[in-house]
């Protein structure tokens, strides 16, 4: 038996074993022969994000091969990895490679995530795949399930679930420093692309260096405009997931690490209203959670396009860490205050400004109360060692990314009932659109009072891409 199979194999049953000493909080480390061994990794999407995943897969082992829809994208990233095979097509990719592979990562617009994982978690690789996971609820709850199955080690990109500054404030707010949770809110500065827009009225001609029908891959087929790649894609229904989809997985995580924040019961939004060719110019949204494992029923506000929250506790604690930050003449608040996350217990208060909790913590008190907390080796030092079966890193798909994944994109099936008649647009986005308040089955992932989300729980794949084998 070739060197090549052993390792191959080692590393499936390393990681198979490793995945048992895994526990909520951190990684358990565990000896394992396959330490010195050297991964063999694909990566799709190689340019923005995927330029840093793929940086950060060659740091930990060996980039054998790079895949891209841009050629000039693949060809930059070459440079970088110039031993390792282009494709621009994932599926060729792993046809050919797929006897080599050991793990993948995925940085691709979200429509693409989850076809691309499955396929390669169906032939045992082990997958890294940017937030928020999924397009769609139904394809976080596959992948979660997938990744159990198959025994992978897998990680959502929401590199500051490493962040001691995150798992602190986390443990601060899990160990009673705050008392019982009533609420949280949570605000980002995005979109800072355009929505709320129509579809252009007039197609552009596909770049020569583009394979535009393997960018649109699963989504209905369309002609090629700029509005689309290579940024603004994020703000289309078809291709992205809005605001809350691209923010919510970093900003919503220090308080659903802290307090479970999985399967709401209901969900309503408030928007400017939208075409449902792309998302609101801005939304509120209101997510209802019940009782779960002694923790008390809360409320979670999110807000975007410069919403942000009103309530006089809010109020209070910006001003408490404005002040404070005044007082230390460091670099001002006000700017990372345009993101954060609040959380309000019946004993007190905790403001994380900024998109990872990563610019400071705030209470009441001056000084903050003492708690421990695991440390992290580093994000996808994580996912490296739960592939060597050191652990299992903690935005695992199967245990915290999937179902931190549905409970972000639950919001977008409120925000779809809330549509509006574009005539009406000034009042619109002045006053805002009131959509349906969706009763939520998380068990069974159907919205029970509004059958017309149901394309957006669950998605039709078109162009011969498909999710399940």
């Amino acid at each position: 038996m070739s060197r090549r199979t052993n390792r191959r194999r080692f590393l499936k049953t390393s990681a198979a074993i490793g995945a048992g000493y895994w526990t909520l909080g951190g990684i358990a480390p565990r000896e394992s022969r396959a330490a010195n061994e050297k991964i063999q990794f694909a990566c799709v999407g190689v340019a923005g994000k995927g330029a840093e995943d793929s940086q950060d897969a060659g740091k930990a082992g060996d980039v054998i091969a790079i895949c891209d829809v841009d050629d000039d994208r693949r060809k930059a990233a070459a440079v970088r990895w110039p031993d390792a095979q282009q494709f621009f097509d994932f599926r060729e990719m792993f046809a050919k490679l797929g006897d080599k592979i050991d793990a993948f990562t995925v940085s691709t617009p979200d429509h693409c995530h989850a076809v691309i994982a499955a396929h390669g978690m169906r032939m045992g690789k082990h997958a890294f795949v940017q937030k928020p996971l999924t397009h769609t609820l139904y394809e976080a709850r596959y992948l979660g399930k997938l990744a159990a199955e198959k025994k992978l080690a897998t990680q959502m990109g929401n590199q500051y679930t490493a962040s001691s500054n995150l798992r602190r404030a986390a443990a601060i707010i899990k160990n009673g420093h705050i008392g019982t949770v009533k609420e949280v809110h949570v605000w980002t500065n995005r979109p800072v692309w355009d929505q709320g827009i129509a579809r252009p009225a007039e197609a552009e001609a596909v770049p020569s260096t583009l394979h535009w029908k393997e960018w649109i891959g699963p989504a209905p087929m369309r002609p090629y405009h700029s509005a689309y790649h290579p940024f603004k894609w994020r703000g289309w229904w078809d291709f992205g997931t809005g605001a809350l989809g691209d923010m919510a997985c970093h900003t919503l995580n220090m308080p659903y690490h802290a307090l479970d924040l999985r399967d709401p019961t209901s969900v309503h939004a408030t928007t400017s209203g939208h075409n449902k060719e792309t998302y609101p110019a801005w939304s509120i949204i209101n997510c209802q959670f019940g009782e779960r494992n002694g923790r008390a029923p809360l409320t979670f506000m999110w807000y975007d396009g410069g919403k942000r929250p009103e309530t006089p506790a809010f109020q209070k604690a910006e001003e408490v860490a404005l002040s404070r930050n005044d007082e230390k003449k460091g670099k001002s608040l006000k700017n990372t205050l345009r993101s954060g996350c609040f959380v309000l217990g019946d004993k007190g208060w905790l403001l994380a400004p900024g998109d990872y909790a990563g610019s400071g913590i705030y209470m009441p008190e001056p000084e903050l109360p003492k708690v421990e907390f695991e440390e992290s080796p580093g994000h996808f030092v994580e996912w490296v060692n739960a592939i060597k079966g050191q652990g299992q890193s903690m935005s695992n798909f199967a245990n915290y990314a999937g179902p931190l994944a549905e409970t972000v994109l639950l919001g977008n099936l409120a925000v779809w009932t809330a549509a509006g008649d574009p005539k009406n647009n000034e009042e619109q986005l002045k006053n805002g659109v009131q959509g349906k308040k969706i009763e939520w089955d998380a068990r069974n992932l159907v919205a029970k009072n509004a059958p017309e989300v149901a394309h957006i729980i669950k998605a039709e794949y078109h162009n011969g891409y498909k999710l399940e084998g």
